[in-house]
């Protein structure tokens, strides 16, 4: 046997001790050699909660992928966070060996994807990578947003798109009415699309034989130079950065220089491999075949998601799609005690080498000292960030506004891009300011739609269009501007809608607007952690209400508290929070009335010098108060 095995791998420039050390360990896959046309590499797309990590694990248990003693719920999903919210943030991919009906053996690779979308050019670069996906559709909600714009990306990535209907077992299941919608929306005819139970287990055979027979084999070419895309990669404080690849020409073999193509930095492949529960080495990664490279990457941002994997000496042209990550939203995080900015710096620096999409630099606040300015791809990553520096590094946070970035046009002729209310330079300077512009697609039942388009005119939306998917379901089309939905819109369309609507956006462009920046005063002085960016219609009413909200949170003094919310120099809004008083005439027992009137004279003077040098304590909570202020008129 073992005479048959060295036979096999003579041509293994490796040596033969090591071979058959990790051989014997299971560290080296010797069944991943497969022919291209038995190949099928897939993804899972859904909108959150149809049941897409689910579906994973059923495939996984049918293709003993999992051995019985590792599986559990959500076994890709990898984070405590992807548990407990029942979301897929991070992309994964896994293979599995699959002996089809025919008799055949199949490599199947699932290139897993996150679930929301913030992580859109994620899911692009992940599909990207294969030729086939599963739609999964919830069979008691039926065609989502998000499910339409997944739709839209495995089109323009030219995928075979098998529908599936889950969770067909639950009692609201409507599966005749789902079924309509998916023949509706793709033309497909009624036994195209499966049926299944991915809880149960129900349909799951169905669903493997169907990848093997409709999903094409991938396409490229073995001959040609080298081009591997990227479509995720993860930081091991070990080995330095790990860039999953699927090869999409020529092949990838262990001591080859190869380049990347963004950075043009060329490394040498210490490390190559397939994707099982665990990474297992191999000699080469083949035409259509998917994989992992080490190659001593010391930077997470060298291996770009989208980036294309080419020969140092025999170089190819790039793959199309790549792009840079850009955040959409920024926000300052800063550490409760000013002490502790240093440990704050490492836990951002250490959470970085596993998010390439997280970019920060320092920034100074009067009110709150020395922090950070973030930048995210939106409010979820916001929230994950956020909750993994409080989780895995114990840091204590406040966190600003959340804010878009804008584009600010000066009379001097410059440009420039704008994430901070605080920079935004004095009016006198101003020529226009234009913001981000999104144009977003909310699917909800027909008896919402005058609630929905409601909440879109306060927002600011601009109506485009509407559809109906079938008799009860209808696609809202609008464009709104960025900053008018990172509050609390999505909140709102699911109370609106008693959470039966969905929401999906993508940026499309920055167009002028007549805004303006308000300031919080506090007893005269300007608090720039609790500076915004305006609609000049909505200047007022958010003046008001924040000024009151800030009433309500800002604790009382032994003096009087002003509170005013500003336009430039005009005062639009302004409230009270009344001093402590203390009874100095308590003790006063009689007598004449002038001993009172000094003693009170007195004690005012006091409370004038204590408000000239005194400094109030603004809470935590009290920069998080725009959140939580009702925006409905």
């Amino acid at each position: 046997m073992l005479v048959k095995q060295r036979n096999k791998y003579r041509n293994i420039s490796w040596n033969v001790k090591t071979f058959f050390t990790l051989l014997l360990r299971g560290k080296f896959d010797i069944l991943h050699a497969m022919k291209m046309e038995n190949i099928r590499n897939f993804s899972i797309i859904a909108h959150i909660d149809h049941g897409k990590s689910t579906l994973a694990d059923r495939l996984l248990e049918a293709t003993h992928a999992v051995s019985p003693q590792s599986m559990k719920e959500q076994v890709l999903d990898s984070m405590d966070l992807e548990r407990e919210r029942g979301i897929t943030i991070k992309a994964h991919a896994i293979s599995m060996d699959y002996t089809a009906d025919d008799g055949q053996d199949y490599l199947l690779n699932l290139i897993d994807t996150p679930g929301h979308v913030d992580f859109t050019y994620e899911v692009s670069r992940s599909l990207a990578a294969c030729e086939g996906a599963l739609l999964v559709i919830d069979a008691a909600q039926g065609i989502e947003a998000q499910t339409m714009s997944n739709i839209y990306l495995a089109m323009e990535n030219e995928l075979h798109i098998v529908p599936v209907i889950n969770k067909i077992d639950l009692p609201s299941a409507q599966i005749e009415t789902v079924t309509h919608q998916i023949m509706d929306l793709l033309g497909v005819d009624e036994h195209e699309i499966l049926k299944v139970s991915a809880k149960a287990g129900l349909g799951i055979h169905e669903t493997l034989e169907t990848i093997v027979r409709e999903v094409p084999p991938p396409r490229g070419k073995s001959d040609a130079p080298l081009r591997a895309l990227i479509f995720d990669s993860v930081f091991d404080y070990y080995r330095g950065a790990i860039a999953y690849v699927r090869v999409v020409d020529g092949q990838l073999r262990r001591n080859d220089e190869i380049r990347f193509l963004s950075s043009g930095k060329t490394f040498g492949v210490d490390e190559i491999g397939v994707l099982r529960l665990d990474r297992r080495p191999v000699e080469a990664l083949h035409t259509g075949e998917v994989g992992y490279l080490i190659a001593g990457v010391k930077n997470l941002k060298d291996t770009k998601v989208g980036d294309t994997v080419t020969a140092a000496k025999n170089p190819a042209e790039a793959l199309p799609g790549f792009r840079e990550p850009k955040p959409m939203v920024f926000s300052g995080l800063f550490p409760s005690d000013s002490d502790e900015l240093p440990e704050l710096r490492n836990a951002l620096e250490r959470l970085q080498l596993n998010d390439s999409a997280l970019i920060f630099e320092p920034e100074s606040s009067v009110a709150l000292g020395f922090g950070f300015r973030v930048g995210f791809l939106g409010l979820l990553h916001l929230e994950i960030v956020q909750e993994r520096l409080e989780r895995e590094y114990a840091q204590t946070l406040i966190t600003t506004i959340p804010n878009v970035e804008y584009r600010v046009h000066k009379k001097d002729g410059s440009v420039a891009l704008i994430d901070n209310p605080a920079a935004l330079p004095a009016l006198q300077q101003l020529e226009k300011i234009e913001e981000p512009y999104i144009d977003a697609h909310i699917v909800t039942p027909a008896a919402y739609v005058g609630n929905l388009m409601k909440l879109a005119q306060d927002r600011r939306g601009i109506f485009r269009n509407q559809s109906y998917l079938d008799p009860t379901r209808v696609n809202l089309h609008y464009e709104f501007p960025l900053a008018e939905i990172i509050f609390d819109f999505y909140d709102k369309l699911k109370s609106f809608s008693r959470g039966y609507a969905s929401l999906d956006y993508d940026l499309i462009d920055f167009r002028e607007s007549p805004l303006q920046k308000l300031d919080i005063l506090i007893n005269g002085d300007s608090v720039d952690a609790l500076s915004m960016i305006v609609h000049r219609d909505k200047a007022y009413d958010w003046g008001n209400k924040l000024t009151q909200k800030l009433k309500d949170l800002i604790p009382r003094q032994m003096y009087e508290v002003a509170i005013q919310a500003s336009l430039g120099s005009k005062i639009i809004a302004r409230t009270n929070v009344k001093a402590l008083r203390k009874n100095v005439t308590a003790k006063c027992y009689g007598g004449d009335i002038t001993r009172k009137r000094k003693l009170l004279e007195k004690q005012k003077a006091g409370k004038k010098r204590m408000k000239q040098v005194g400094r109030v304590e603004i809470p935590q909570e009290a920069f998080l108060a725009v959140l939580q202020i009702n925006r409905e008129e």
